[in-house]
């Protein structure tokens, strides 16, 4: 059997990265017709505070194709021109503090319990304290508000930019303990995403087992290529087979490019998503 066909996994399907041939509030729907029941988006609005009628239509989506918005992330400035959050920019911090209503009340509207914030990129010209020291407060800021419906905010280590500082989940646990630590906040999560760790060189069992009780979401793509599982050299099954021995019983994002005509044929989803 698919070692990926674990009945201890659900998976969520990452409708930015996926089903780009489409729209992006068809999505959804084509997610359904896939076979999923749950999916998760990157920030899908061109600025951090959306009209409402964008924000209706975006909710509308979800509802109407019948799955569950299991995460979303808060706005990241111009992701395909290399930002990678905006919550470190001094310059940025109050679109960041009025972007947070906005993402929490989708997520309120849609049963949302997982919010990535991207840390962004180091700036020239800014010192990296002040960078951090805005970090963690806007990081603050935004747990505070998602524990108001019962979730968390996760900080995601990432590769691909090199001037991101968050590598690897002792970096990103490290941010995560500061704010909980100098803010008295405690429902920051790590996203372990598994490529961008072992990417980044991460020896990922062992981070999995040193961080495995903050772990607050999970997300796969093999490597090299960023492809589907199987597509690369990742031990991907046994990680997460790893994963849910430990008791992880979170959603598992699908977040890769499509590289083959069925890009889920290594799935086995009527074992998965049934």
């Amino acid at each position: 059997m698919n070692i990926f066909a674990d009945s201890r996994l659900r998976y969520t399907v990452n409708c930015s990265i996926l089903f780009t041939d489409v729209p992006l509030l068809d999505r959804p729907q084509r997610a359904k017709d896939a076979g999923f029941d749950a999916v998760e988006f990157w920030w899908p609005f061109s600025n951090p505070v959306p009209s409402d009628a964008d924000v209706d239509a975006f909710v509308s989506s979800v509802r109407d194709a019948g799955v569950q918005l299991t995460g979303l992330n808060f706005a990241a400035g111009d992701m395909p021109a290399g930002d990678r959050g905006i919550l470190s920019d001094p310059a940025q911090a109050q679109a960041f503090r009025d972007n947070i209503d906005v993402t929490v009340g989708v997520g309120e509207r849609l049963g949302t319990r997982a919010f990535n914030a991207l840390y962004g990129n180091r700036i020239g010209g800014v010192d990296p304290i002040e960078q951090d020291e805005v970090a963690i407060e806007n990081l603050a800021a935004a747990a505070k508000a998602a524990a108001t419906i019962g979730a968390v905010v996760l900080v995601e280590p990432v590769s691909g930019a090199p001037a991101y500082p968050l590598k690897s989940a002792a970096g990103a646990v490290a941010t995560i303990r500061r704010v909980a630590r100098e803010q008295d906040v405690h429902n920051l999560r790590l996203l372990a995403d598994l490529y961008h760790l072992a990417v980044n060189g991460d020896a990922v069992a062992a981070a999995l087992e040193a961080h495995h009780d903050l772990i607050g979401h999970v997300q796969i793509a093999d490597s090299p290529g960023r492809g589907e599982p199987g597509t690369g050299t990742l031990d991907l099954g046994g990680q997460l087979a790893g994963l849910a021995e430990r008791g992880y019983d979170g959603y598992v994002g699908l977040e890769y490019k499509p590289t083959q005509p069925d890009p889920f044929a290594w799935l086995e989803l009527a074992t998965t998503t049934k």
